[in-house]
Parts: C-alpha cells; structure tokens; sequence
C-alpha cells in the first residue's frame, strides 16, 4: 500500500509539473522543461491530434489536469466574451461561459488578450472591456464575476485590458487601473476588494512577484512609471518613471540577480539595479526595442524579440549585444511577434512560436544560434501556446489544435 501511495504522489505531481496552468507556464518564466525530451526531438514531426473551431483573440491558451482553456470573441448573433475548456485527449468542448460585451472602437479589437489562470480548481479570466470572472474549472460553474469598470472604476487602455491574472495567496491580482489601483487584488473566493495600488493607468503587461533581498515585491510595469508594490497592501514600494509612447507597456519584465530589465518598442531597454530602491544600470533607446514578445534567459544572458532586428542575444548586466537573427525566426514586421519557451534548457534548447504559426526548434547560446526544424501547426498567431505533457496547445482566430511533439 505504501508503495502504490508513493507511485500515486510521484505520478501526479509528474502531472502537475507538465502543467501549463497560466501565462507563461508554471513559474510565468517562459520555462517548460520536461524530463523526457527525445535527443532526437528536432527529426519527429509534430502529429496533429485535433483541431476545434474557435473565434478571435489573442490570449493565450492554458492546461491544466487533461484541461485546456482559451478565450474568444463572437459578434453575432450578439456581441459576446467567452471562456472555452476543452478535453485534453479528445478535443471535446466541455464547457463554455459567455458574457456581453460592447468594444465599440477598441484599436486590434479582434478579441481577448490574456490568459486564464488555474488555480485550486478555478479558472481566472479577464476579459478585454474589463469582465473578471471566476468559475469552477470542472464544471464552469460560476463562482463570481465582476465588471471591474462599473464595480471599480477602471478605466480602458486603447488597445483593452490584455493583463492575465495572477493568484497570489488567497488573492487574485488585475492589472486594470481603477482609480489610484494601477493594479487591484480581489479575494479570490468571492471577488471583493482587498487592496489596490500605484498610481499608473493600467497598461498591457502581466504583473509579476519577484522576490529581492529576501522581500517580495510585484512589480507592475504601467504606460507611466515601472512600479513596485508590496503584494500584501499595495503600498508602493519605489517608481521608476518611464513614460512609454501610445501607453505600450507590454512585454514582461525580466528579474535576474538584482536586475530588472524593461524593454519597450518606441524607447528600447532599461536595466535597474535593485537595492532598496531602483537606479538605472544601463540603457539602449535605439538597439534593444522589444514589443510583445517576453524574453529568456540563462547565465547571464537574455533573448529577445528587437522590433527591427529579430531575436538578439545581450548581456543583462551591461547591455552588451552578442549576437541578431536578422529577421530569420519570425516574419519582419511593424509588429513583430513570438512566443518563446524553454524546451530544455540544459541544452539551451528552445521553442518558439512565430507570427506565421510555425513552430521552431532552435538552440540559443551565447556565441550563436542554430534553428533545427520548423513545422506549421497553425495560422497567423500573436498568441502564446501551451506546452504539456509530450503536446502543445495553439490558437489562431479560427481554430484551436492540439500536437503530439513525441
């Protein structure tokens, strides 16, 4: 009996650990790692399993316990927000949740822009105009949704709420901007304010906890100021102001033995030193411009997506650029896009998902690059996929597909 126990535990928190229950993966770093990658990964060719008719959007997918979940926008018969979870194995819809909404003239408002996130057996959303929502993510039950502009005062960016939410303890913690709440935290058992904090408008980018000198900051990156806060209050911790054009504050911030990099597509890249404050290390407004697409790293060294020059490889602590892919990996675009993920990293091994929807294998070093296959899964994406078990899970604005990589 004991031994089966011990099998039980090990075989479900293997399970567990091949999650990707909200945005970015387990840790929110881009990080999969899964212990049985063949070593000939790049020569199997991906096997489609399913593909499910979706609407539009651009959040990304989630999966969680033979569970994936997506968000979508439909405009007829009436114009509505949903939350879709389908089986893992079989591509099944199991359940569906809607709401109404109206994104008059909402700029890119194709859809929903962030993540669910599972948690304890409930799925977080937040929709584009502002609709929260907690639901059973069995069932879809709802457990309680709120509209954070009506109920909080939020207030719409140009381009709508794209932040996903994060779980902190027994809070759930939206990046919406409700006056004098940059970011607002809800119990996330019954949707009622616990705090709100910084003085920013709500921007496009994911919060996140760090932990630094041994405290836990959450850093909020806003169209204003790159803002800390402490998570239990809301308090704010320190500002850095960085006024971004257009309010595009999007990719996720990067925190490295005591550095925080910023990066934005109009006035490139800041590095902070952290102590009990922050203090500008070094910046490049010209070289290093990302947008959308949140970066890696390992042993000192950082990828990136650069809006004209592709990926690039730099040093974090002084900026230094390694190496650029000259617009090899993802289409050049106005808007360039990808979505990057450690596939092993002790071989520095990567994923990406580029803008065309290929999927590529690619090993990111400090002296080089080297692509090692590339395969269609789906159409033109800005959206991240979900990666786990041996799968990964992909959305365009017309479909959802499930692959078996090996």
């Amino acid at each position: 009996m004991k031994n089966f126990f011990v099998a039980f535990l090990v075989s479900t928190l293997a399970s567990a650990a091949e999650d990707w229950p909200r945005w970015r993966g387990p840790n929110a770093d881009g990080g999969w790692n899964p212990k049985d990658i063949p070593a000939d990964i790049a020569r199997k060719e991906p096997e489609r399993l399913w593909k499910k008719e979706i609407s539009a959007g651009f959040g990304g997918v989630t999966a969680s316990n033979g569970r994936v979940y997506v968000m979508d926008r439909l405009k007829t018969p009436k114009e509505i927000e949903r939350i879709l979870c389908f089986d893992a194995e079989s591509g099944t819809n199991i359940w569906q949740h809607s709401w109404e909404v109206s994104y008059g003239s909402m700029e890119y408002g194709t859809g929903p822009r962030s993540s669910v996130n599972i948690s304890d057996g409930r799925a977080y959303a937040l929709g584009a105009t502002g609709v929260a929502s907690c639901l059973d993510a069995v069932t879809g039950q709802v457990v309680w949704q709120v509209d954070t502009v009506e109920t909080f005062g939020a207030k719409i960016p140009k381009w709508g709420f794209a932040a996903s939410p994060v779980i902190d303890g027994n809070r759930v913690l939206l990046h919406v901007g409700a006056n004098a709440g940059s970011v607002i935290a809800l119990d996330k058992t019954s949707g009622k304010e616990v705090w709100r904090g910084g003085p920013d408008a709500a921007g496009y980018c994911t919060p996140e906890i760090i932990s630094h000198m041994g405290t836990r900051q959450l850093i909020a990156w806003g169209p204003e100021h790159v803002q800390s806060l402490d998570p239990d209050s809301g308090r704010v911790n320190w500002l850095v102001p960085y006024k971004i054009t257009y309010g595009v504050s999007i990719a996720q911030p990067l925190y490295r033995n005591g550095i925080l990099l910023v990066s934005g597509y109009w006035h490139g890249a800041k590095a902070l030193q952290l102590e009990k404050s922050a203090t500008l290390l070094w910046e490049n407004q010209t070289e290093i411009c990302g947008l959308m697409s949140a970066p890696l790293y390992k042993d000192g060294v950082v990828y990136m997506l650069d809006k004209t020059r592709g990926l690039q490889a730099f040093e974090l602590k002084t900026g230094r650029i390694l190496w650029s892919d000259d617009n090899s990996l993802t289409p050049k675009d106005s808007n360039p896009q990808m979505s990057l993920v450690w596939m092993q990293e002790s071989t520095n091994l990567a994923a990406l998902l580029n803008a065309s929807g290929e999927l590529v294998y690619v090993t990111l070093k400090p002296d080089k690059r080297e692509e090692l296959a590339r395969w269609q899964i789906i159409g033109k994406t800005w959206a991240h996929p979900a990666f786990a078990g041996n799968r990964v899970f992909a959305r365009s604005d017309k479909e959802l597909s499930a692959w078996r990589l090996w």
